[in-house]
């Protein structure tokens, strides 16, 4: 009886795992079109972030990228270790790619101006950069036990400081907007200016629980690579995902979830989620061999922060007003908002097509680089 494993085959050959590449594409895909409405006065409910407490579909954006990041890092370690590597050989690749990453958040906050007065150190790559630092160290330092510990560790941590600590200026523990303990340690410690003035949804006290959304991917990675066969390894994953997600549902009737302060019970109910979709993306792809469309995804993902940079910095040449109208200056994207809606179109879905629009637009050169083999790594 032949016993084929097609997620053992491709994972002991160091093949990538096309359910991965797909999986972080669609989520690049997922972060153009909720960025780029046509007009942010006119967007459907699922495709904005929750006003505070809660959670949207564009919430899940950011902290299943995240997740990705730590399941690349067990993947993609544990192939170059079992090749002979030692950890200490991996030190300035893990420095230097940090540096890049947050370097490159800072460039997209200031382009195109370039005004170092209103520098902001703190952002979405930035964030991205620390915990890829932190959770690669982590990965090639400690155990997974270990990292399960911390990573559990630092959310009661970050749940028992926010929710049973008095904020500073007040005689209770506050979660409102602005007033509460990692707004007062933004304001206290964070250079620069914030995304809202006094306080930054990607601050510093913040950070540490988005690493132990990280360390939840490094987890997941760390299924994957155990010793079972692949129907296993995805039902261990499937159930881990579930029960993470159970618990941030349950967790979150004490610390309410919430993108802004990266509660605890958002990290728990957006891994769960995550490890959730990732399992069944691989028993699509890599088990059932459906791959026909995860081709976009794969595009993306094989680029995944050039393409976050490109749709960044393409931005300005859509949205500066260039033109001159009756009705004072325009842009390329006020001017397709007004032409379509003055059709009678929905306002909402005219901003949902310019979002799809302009996500082909990024496509192209990311499609181009896919076509000429050419990966931009970090």
């Amino acid at each position: 009886m032949h016993n084929h494993d097609p997620l053992a085959d491709v994972l002991a050959a160091g093949r990538r795992l096309v359910s991965l590449d797909a999986f972080r594409g669609f989520t690049i895909i997922g972060m153009v079109i909720v960025n780029d409405p046509a007009n942010w006065a006119h967007v459907y409910a699922p495709l904005r972030h929750a006003e505070w407490h809660g959670v949207t579909p564009t919430d899940l954006v950011f902290p299943f990228f995240l997740f990705i990041v730590g399941v690349s890092i067990a993947l993609a370690f544990t192939r170059r270790l079992r090749q002979g590597m030692r950890p200490q050989q991996f030190t300035g690749k893990i420095i230097r790619r940090t540096l890049i990453l947050f370097a490159l958040g800072v460039f997209l906050w200031l382009w195109p101006e370039f005004d170092f007065s209103r520098i902001r150190w703190t952002g979405v790559l930035q964030r991205i950069a620390v915990v890829y630092g932190v959770c690669a160290f982590l990965f090639l330092y400690t155990s997974w036990r270990t990292q399960a510990w911390l990573g559990a560790g630092i959310l009661v941590a970050y749940w028992l400081a926010m929710c049973f600590l008095p904020t500073p200026g007040y005689d209770a523990p506050m979660l409102e907007p602005g007033k509460n303990l990692a707004a007062w340690v933004d304001h206290l410690l964070l250079p620069g200016v914030m995304w809202q003035k006094t306080w930054d949804p990607e601050g510093i006290l913040s950070t540490f629980p988005a690493i132990a959304t990280g360390i939840s991917g490094m987890l997941a990675g760390r299924l994957l690579l155990a010793k079972a066969d692949t129907w296993r390894r995805i039902t261990w994953l499937m159930l881990a995902g579930y029960f993470s997600y159970v618990i941030g549902s349950a967790w979150d009737w004490f610390f309410p979830i919430n993108k802004n302060l990266w509660t605890s019970s958002y990290v728990m109910y957006t891994s769960g989620l995550a490890a959730m979709t990732f399992g069944a993306t691989i028993w699509l792809v890599d088990v059932k061999g459906i791959k026909t469309w995860t081709w976009p995804g794969v595009v993306f993902g094989a680029n995944a922060i050039t393409a976050y940079v490109l749709h960044s910095m393409l931005n300005y040449p859509f949205r500066h007003p260039f033109f001159e109208t009756a009705d004072g200056p325009a842009s390329i994207v006020s001017l397709f908002f007004d032409a379509l809606t003055a059709q009678g179109l929905e306002p909402r879905f005219v901003s949902l097509l310019w979002a799809l629009l302009y996500t082909a637009i990024v496509f192209l050169p990311v499609y181009w680089l896919y076509r000429k083999r050419i990966f931009i790594r970090i």
